[in-house]
């Protein structure tokens, strides 16, 4: 890990000479100083690892908007207090209102993954043309190179549907290459199976974890392949691929016996805690390193907060204990916040109730989340929080999502993140499954457990689309007589650098 640290800087001048890819899609050519001056030393692959991580770390607020944004959680609504934000969305209502268009899209540029998977193709590259690196490290780094360039391509597939696969790495202009054509949905998908199955290769029976569960690894690519395969059973691939998810799921359990869930929710975002038993593959964030500062979007004004009360610890808020610092343009709907059972503790732990409190009766305002509350550093609220990508939770009710498909029964790994949920409020007669009234369809209730859980975590609005489109419509403000925008539009940017691309169906073309 030192040596880690001790090249984190080293990284971010060489990932400049090695490409000179902006966040856009525009295939740039690498700089001939880069094969002079770089891959000379295990230590200089040591810092290009480090490097993709930093750019991975770098793309954690795009996951979340593309995650969310557009799903159930966030948003104004009646019952709002108008003055309880303080801040203009900016645009970001667009996307809970369904309201992206091409001059508007909510995400431009594919998110600017392209920027990463340009770095994974040199890494790729460079690994299978090297000596210089001993073959295990090797073996682990084309495993992370392969596992997150594909995480990547199921992001934009899932967002986009269709786009550019582009897989070498640059090493030279040439003009036909800047006008490449999206490759299909069909094209995408087996890239990432492909490079799913080169990752889980190349790691072999490697289970280890590196830099405190930091760095992708084998369980973090078998996490993405039973996403990728449950996506695939609902559209074509049926108990087939469902049983493939649920062998990848099984295959951690088997391999890294040591996950499990902590026994306090609160636990698992603790920054006195990071890597813990439950975390499988997290962004690190560290004092004075980097923090989430994409988490003010989400957090009200320290000035603005203190004009109302916790009813939960019947006080007003407070500059010292409560300094958010944040600029709140999307606020978590007080529908969200209101869905949880009071005896349920994420309700307490994710988000932050602010009431009103008129002749002693608390009537509530608005919500935010508070998931990650960060630390306190020289009376600022910082926010270190790792941010989990996967966590033990999540391989559960993947699986139990996996059993239900199957057939089998779900209620085991479901009841396991409910009593650990409800802790010493746990009555399986009143909460376990199947025994509250969600359960009656055992997909919402699959929905709901995970939105509980995974608020904040980017799943939501990839969770409603991967089980049906017939839920995206029940639980977002998106009508079945606007289907096409499942898909995000491409924006006019892209459209202009790239003339061999078309928008996506039903958007005005450009």
């Amino acid at each position: 890990m030192k040596k880690h640290i001790k090249y984190f800087f080293t990284i971010i001048g060489a990932v400049m000479l090695i490409s000179s890819c902006s966040d856009d899609l525009e295939l740039a050519p690498v700089s001939s100083i880069s094969d002079a001056n770089f891959w000379q030393t295990p230590d200089q692959f040591d810092a290009f690892v480090t490097g993709v991580h930093s750019r991975f770390r770098g793309h954690n607020g795009t996951f979340q908007v593309l995650g969310e944004l557009r799903a159930d959680i966030f948003g104004m609504e009646p019952g709002a207090s108008a003055s309880f934000t303080g801040e203009a969305p900016q645009g970001l209502e667009r996307m809970w209102l369904q309201a992206i268009d091409p001059e508007n899209p909510g995400v431009g540029s594919f998110g600017g993954f392209y920027s990463n998977i340009a770095q994974l193709n040199i890494l790729i590259s460079k690994l299978n043309t090297t000596d210089v690196v001993s073959p295990a490290n090797k073996d682990y780094y084309l495993g992370i190179a392969y596992g997150m360039r594909a995480f990547y391509y199921f992001q934009m597939l899932r967002t986009w549907g269709g786009v550019v696969i582009q897989t070498e790495p640059v090493s030279s202009v040439d003009i036909s290459d800047l006008a490449k054509p999206a490759s299909s949905e069909e094209e995408v998908m087996s890239l990432i199976k492909a490079d799913i199955d080169s990752s889980a290769a190349n790691f072999g029976s490697d289970y280890t974890f590196q830099n405190n569960k930091g760095f992708w690894s084998q369980a973090a690519t078998q996490m993405l392949k039973a996403n990728v395969y449950l996506w695939t059973s609902y559209r074509g691939g049926g108990t087939a691929d469902a049983l493939v998810a649920k062998e990848a799921l099984t295959d951690i359990q088997a391999n890294v016996p040591a996950l499990r869930l902590l026994p306090s929710f609160t636990d698992v975002f603790a920054v006195s805690n990071k890597g813990n038993d439950e975390i499988i593959f997290a962004s690190r964030y560290q004092l004075n390193e980097a923090t989430m500062g994409f988490v003010n979007s989400y957090v009200p004004q320290t000035g603005l907060i203190i004009n109302f009360y916790d009813s939960l610890e019947n006080r007003p808020f407070t500059v010292a204990q409560d300094n958010w610092g944040g600029l709140l343009r999307a606020p978590t709907r007080i529908a969200t916040f209101r869905k949880y059972y009071d005896q349920d503790s994420r309700k307490w732990a994710t988000i932050q109730g602010a009431y009103n409190k008129v002749d002693g009766v608390y009537e509530i305002a608005g919500a935010f989340v508070k998931k990650y509350p960060g630390e306190q550093n020289a009376g600022t609220r910082v926010f270190t929080n790792d941010y989990p990508i996967y966590r033990y939770s999540d391989l559960l009710l993947l699986l139990a999502e996996a059993k239900l498909i199957l057939g089998e029964d779900p209620a085991a790994e479901i009841n396991a993140v409910r009593e650990r949920a409800y802790g010493a409020n746990y009555s399986e007669a009143a909460y376990g499954y199947p025994n509250q009234s969600v359960d009656a369809d055992p997909k919402e209730a699959i929905l709901q457990e995970r939105l509980f859980e995974f608020v904040f975590e980017g799943k939501r609005w990839y969770d409603l689309r991967r089980i049906g489109d017939e839920y995206v419509y029940e639980h977002t403000t998106l009508l079945p007589s606007e289907s096409y925008k499942l898909l995000w539009p491409i924006d006019r940017g892209s459209l202009t650098r790239n003339r061999a691309l078309t928008q996506n169906p039903g958007y005005p073309e450009f």
